[in-house]
């Protein structure tokens, strides 16, 4: 499945929620939010009709987000269930790792392909500061684990100004330790986020060459996203950067990203969307795959070249203010 510009299109993220356990300071407004009522949030049976059709169309892998995917009960069930999709190759999920410990059995009997971990501090009170919440020894529990895992891990690290830059090096160590992949992620601005500075990935770079030597480009791939990895002389892991604003990769963009709420985005940054709650809930069951389908490619045809994120100077914020816990991440 190809867009106007060529690229092929095989990466859903699914979001299955809304909802999460913590309130990271970059993605929750400080006065909290309005959960979207259940009635409004996809069944997992018109999650897996979706993922189905899409599998059939060319979509090849599958990353399940929220919110916090495991705060909606049945959420290894519904994994279990798309590893059964034909046509689908992997299964990812992405977690704060709060609830793992309670889930991490039967997400790895349910055939799980990867998961990645959203870590920003390796300081108890400064996790509190920046998720808004406990956790932090339950997810130091899981990173101990980690090298035990049948499947692979990677920790994903927001550098924020002023707050976690002095922790970056710490973060990255957990790859000199464990098998891990640890990713430093640019912060977009989207809502809440557009109030913090971010820590430019090449600012990151020269700051964990300074500290642990050079960092020698990886030549493999670790997974279908837009990452540049690297491996450092002793670390058992790698280090991978995702710099979306200061080093654009729109070119190779292969995803489409579904919320919880059933609405299709061709991009993060755009208001283009395609309301698939509204048809798969305004015919018959047994109808309208057709009709399904000639939406999702029409979508598909209009997915832009690249994000509108520019600059931090120079931002259309009122373009952007919905939080990355309603667009799935």
């Amino acid at each position: 499945m190809k867009d106007t510009f060529g690229r092929t299109i095989d990466y859903l993220r699914v979001s299955i929620t809304d909802r999460c356990n913590l309130r990271c300071i970059y993605c929750m407004p400080p006065g909290g939010v309005d959960w979207t009522p259940h009635r409004n949030i996809l069944s997992f049976e018109e999650l897996l009709r979706l993922c189905g059709l899409m599998a059939g169309m060319g979509i090849r892998r599958i990353k399940v987000t929220g919110g916090e995917p495991l705060v909606r009960r049945g959420a290894a069930d519904f994994i279990a269930s798309l590893k059964k999709l034909e046509g689908i190759q992997t299964v990812t999920l992405t977690s704060n790792g709060v609830a793992l410990d309670q889930h991490l059995d039967k997400l790895i009997s349910a055939g799980l392909d990867g998961l990645n971990i959203s870590l920003d501090s390796l300081r108890e009170e400064n996790f509190r500061r920046i998720t808004g919440g406990d956790g932090f020894e339950k997810v130091c529990s899981f990173l101990n684990r980690i090298d035990s895992l049948p499947l692979p891990v990677k920790i994903n690290c927001v550098p924020l100004r002023g707050i976690n830059e002095d922790e970056l090096a710490n973060l990255a160590g957990l790859a000199k330790t464990s098998a891990a992949a640890v990713r430093f992620i640019e912060l977009m601005p989207l809502g809440r986020a557009g109030s913090f500075s971010p820590v430019p990935g090449k600012e990151v770079f020269k700051l964990l060459e300074k500290e642990y030597g050079k960092l020698i480009p990886y030549p493999g791939t670790l997974g279908g996203g837009p990452a540049v990895y690297y491996s450092i002389k002793g670390f058992k892991g790698r280090i991978g950067f995702i710099n979306a604003l200061s080093d654009k990769f729109c070119e190779t963009c292969n995803r489409l990203r579904l919320t919880a709420q059933g609405l299709l985005k061709p991009c993060l940054s755009s208001n283009i969307g395609l309301d698939l709650r509204g048809l798969i809930r305004g015919g018959p069951e047994n109808s309208g795959g057709w009709e399904l389908e000639e939406a999702v490619r029409a979508l598909i045809a209009r997915k832009p070249w690249g994000h509108t994120f520019s600059t931090w100077q120079d931002q259309e914020k009122t373009e952007h203010e919905a939080g990355m816990f309603s667009t799935g991440g």
